[in-house]
């Protein structure tokens, strides 16, 4: 039965997908900004809706930028989270581009695409953070370069953390958490790490019981004459203890 279960959240997301890669071809060039990033918020809260993952917010999301946030990475499923709970441009690998569905998603969301092995195109996609930080953006990173599984943060790369110093803009910390609704405790269903393929972490998100995601966002920080190193390694250990507040 929790098979069968899985299965129709599946074809439900799926669904909920092809409606969203249609709406963003057909309306998202003729709305205003604004009104997309609400769209892909609500479009964000009713996919976590359909797959039985509740939303939990502690702390206050930014109302408006300039503002960078720094955010721990779990799971293919954070995005969709962080969304759900304040839209902003998230910078990711360029691989995401060319999947189906998701690519468009991402590509209407404004994503900033990055070549992780390139030194010369994460230059590039600096300047570009830099120039929609300039312009107002809310721009989103997961500075540990990849994900982890939730328990313990990996290092924290700066630099991308260059961007906010370069517009003067401040950073906002953000730690993500997916609990078991039953127990309360952290749950590795949506952690997508080592050998796991998409597709079965998916499936094994899709047969847990009920999932609780948690996004606690932190006081935004000035860098205050740090340079992005010990910016980065301050903000990791703000992630941490943001993480360990949490229930």
């Amino acid at each position: 039965m929790k098979s069968f279960v899985a299965l129709y959240k599946l074809l439900r997301g799926l669904g909920h997908m092809l409606k969203g890669v249609w709406w963003v071809n057909r309306h998202f060039p003729k709305r205003s900004p604004e009104q997309n990033e609400a769209w892909v918020q609500a479009w964000s809260l009713q996919l976590l809706a359909l797959w039985n993952i509740r939303l939990h917010v502690l702390g206050q999301p930014v109302l408006n930028g300039p503002m960078l946030l720094v955010a721990n990475h779990i799971s293919w499923l954070d995005i969709v989270v962080m969304h759900a709970a304040r839209h902003c441009r998230f910078v990711s690998k360029s691989d995401i581009q060319a999947w189906p569905l998701i690519g468009t998603l991402a590509t209407g969301c404004d994503t900033l695409f990055i070549q992780r092995t390139n030194r010369r195109d994460a230059m590039r996609v600096v300047q570009e953070m830099t120039r929609a930080l300039q312009e107002g953006d809310v721009v989103a990173i997961f500075p540990e370069g990849t994900t982890s599984d939730g328990l313990h943060l990996l290092p924290f790369h700066a630099n991308l953390i260059q961007a906010a110093i370069a517009a003067d803009a401040p950073v906002q910390p953000v730690a993500l958490k997916f609990l078991d609704r039953q127990s309360g405790a952290i749950s590795l269903a949506p952690a997508y790490i080592g050998d796991d393929s998409l597709l079965v972490s998916v499936w094994r998100t899709l047969t847990a019981e009920g999932i609780d995601a948690v996004v606690h966002f932190g006081a935004p920080q000035a860098a205050q004459g740090r340079e992005r190193r010990a910016w980065a390694h301050d903000l990791r250990a703000e992630v941490i203890r943001l993480s360990a507040a949490a229930p």
